[in-house]
């Protein structure tokens, strides 16, 4: 559970923008969302590997960025 005091003479944005860290940096959202709703197994490890998929593009992307473009013309 994310929870920070407020320091003597802080702003509330300056708190706020601390707890929006401190939940980002604990992954809350992404649990909660994970838990929102149930998943089947086989779904679940269709989800997992469509992101293992999007993953490994997007890192070659990353490493070839001047690679020849495919596009048609």
């Amino acid at each position: 559970m994310a929870e920070i005091r407020l320091h003597e003479g802080e702003s509330l944005e300056n708190a706020l923008r601390r707890f929006k860290r401190k939940v980002q940096a604990e992954d809350i959202i992404k649990e909660v969302k994970r838990h929102s709703y149930y998943l089947k197994p086989g779904e679940r490890r269709r989800v997992k590997q469509a992101l293992a998929r999007k993953r490994a593009r997007k890192k070659i992307r990353k490493e070839t960025p001047f690679a020849k473009d495919t596009r048609k013309q």
